[in-house]
């Protein structure tokens, strides 16, 4: 997902994820919450731990099977799984998926407020920690609004393509 607004290297040092072993854990997590964690879904998950930044849908659709693409339902329903069991997350404004930075255990299955700077330039994501979103929440439940997610989208330039 490599946007190249501009004329300089976009290779950029990027943080390795050792995928064998969150897909392991994920494996462990899915088992300590009485899900499976199916081959569409560990595909799905391994194709998105790979990808050097956020992934749009139809690109795991097109890369799941060496020999040809997966059926798109397959792929949306190991997302949606992927996303309520917080090990990945959805980027609204891209339409795109990235692992999430510090995913669920076993020992605390979590969803949290998750938070990205999102460069204009290479399209590259990071995903940050979050200030209390607690006020959001608290004038949420004062209206009577019950909130699933938040979701923060930073844009701008990141250090390299500054």
């Amino acid at each position: 997902m490599t946007q190249h607004a501009c004329d300089h290297d976009h290779s950029h040092d990027t943080t390795t994820i050792n995928v064998d072993a969150r897909l392991k854990a994920a494996e462990a997590l899915c088992v300590a919450s009485g899900e499976r964690l199916t081959a569409p879904r560990l595909r799905t998950y391994e194709l998105i731990l790979g990808n050097n930044g956020p992934m749009k849908a139809y690109d795991v659709i097109d890369r799941f099977h060496p020999e040809g693409a997966a059926k798109p339902p397959t792929v949306y329903r190991a997302l949606s799984f992927l996303e309520q069991m917080g090990l990945i997350h959805r980027i609204e404004s891209l339409n795109a998926f990235v692992a999430c930075a510090t995913p669920a255990n076993v020992d605390h299955h979590h969803t949290h407020t998750a938070a990205f700077l999102l460069c204009d330039c290479c399209g590259q994501s990071e995903e940050i920690a979050t200030l209390s979103l607690a006020d959001i929440e608290h004038q949420a439940q004062h209206l009577g609004f019950e909130v699933k997610h938040i979701t923060v989208e930073a844009k701008g330039r990141c250090k390299t393509c500054r």
